[in-house]
């Protein structure tokens, strides 16, 4: 892997915006070089294109996640920091939220195999609580996965519900703060860490 410069990461922080706010198919590179102060030309041969930027952003979310949840965390505190993320990073919830809207298969969609592989590790982990009789015999790691995930990203994906039902701005951190607890003391009250 090669290392970020300054220029890359202003660039990559600038696609991660534009992918978050329009997804990939309505992002257009130009926009992406307005934010980073970078020629277009620039972008298309550093990055090979919208696609190798969008694997950029990807691959840099990766290593995020990484650095996030340190192996062994018990799972109401990878959900716990998993939602007050969009504190930090708002734009990588909107960004998944976006890649399942415009969802049309594998083939289209750029950033399938390096996500499907995160995913894979995540459900192994998820099955290797459950093989150490920490989660329920009958839950399917696979499904689980999905819906916690859909569970912490719930103040991006449903801001209008949040407003609705708890009267409180989704994106406040006050709000996100207790969420995130709230998701915490959910999982632990269905055994799960």
């Amino acid at each position: 892997m090669r290392i970020l410069g300054v220029c890359d990461i202003s660039v990559i922080l600038a696609a991660a915006a534009e992918f978050g706010a329009y997804g990939y198919a309505g992002a257009r590179i130009g926009a992406i070089s307005a934010r980073a102060g970078v020629n277009v030309q620039l972008i298309s041969s550093y990055f090979d294109g919208k696609e190798g930027l969008y694997q950029a952003v990807s691959q840099q979310w990766q290593e995020r996640q990484r650095d996030l949840v340190a192996p062994g965390t018990p799972l109401p505190e990878q959900l716990r920091t998993y939602a007050l993320e969009s504190l930090h990073n708002p734009e990588g919830a909107r960004l998944l939220a976006w890649t399942g809207l415009q969802y049309t298969g594998p083939a289209d969609d750029p950033d399938h195999e390096p996500r499907a592989r995160m995913l894979t590790e995540s459900v192994e982990e998820l099955r290797a609580l459950q093989d150490a009789g920490q989660l329920p015999a009958d839950l399917d790691p696979a499904y689980l996965l999905v819906m916690l995930m859909a569970a912490a990203m719930a103040p991006t994906t449903l801001p209008h519900v949040v407003e609705g039902v708890c009267g409180a701005d989704p994106r406040s951190p006050e709000f996100l703060a207790r969420f995130a607890d709230q998701l915490a003391t959910l999982s632990r009250h269905l055994g799960l860490g």
